[in-house]
């Protein structure tokens, strides 16, 4: 799988709803080893929230006619101003192939034209592949969420992540 012919498109849950949920289950397995938790209709309820108020953060990744890849970040109005990414994902087939690194200048792109200074998400201290990638990527590990210790806090700063 190479990075030709990508593209980014606001999902269109009418269409694909089936595949963010599979998307959002996986993501669950890889960080938890279960999507046990993982609630399909809160969830879409959620997600069509978020497209209708953000919809360029809330995109499928393309590749031809096959979606591959999954964003979910909102910037927030805060001061300063503050992006947070619920999701970046990848399917398993794409993995390790260079792929994450147009995800991440899409999430780059989206952040700082929203006037993002920093950026945060969390991730599970399990998901070790997801965690070195955010390393690789200059994310920095902030600990424990203080609402949810289970998952570490990691954050970026915009300015120089370009």
């Amino acid at each position: 799988m190479n990075s030709d012919n990508l593209a980014f498109r606001t999902m269109d849950l009418s269409r694909n709803a089936e595949t963010a949920v599979a998307f959002r289950r996986d993501s669950y397995v890889c960080s938890f080893g279960s999507d046990e938790a993982f609630d399909v209709e809160a969830y879409l309820a959620w997600l069509r929230d978020r497209v209708a108020r953000q919809p360029a953060g809330h995109v499928h990744m393309w590749q031809g006619s096959t979606i591959i890849g999954q964003l979910e970040m909102l910037i927030q109005s805060t001061s300063p101003v503050r992006g947070y990414v619920n999701l970046f994902y990848l399917v398993p087939e794409a993995r390790g192939r260079g792929l994450g690194e147009a995800l991440h200048q899409y999430f780059l792109q989206f952040m700082q034209a929203g006037g993002a200074c920093v950026a945060r998400l969390s991730v599970s201290p399990s998901n070790s592949r997801a965690r070195a990638y955010y390393l690789k990527q200059s994310w920095r590990d902030l600990g424990p969420r203080p609402d949810d210790p289970t998952v570490h806090l990691m954050e970026l700063d915009l300015a120089v992540a370009t």
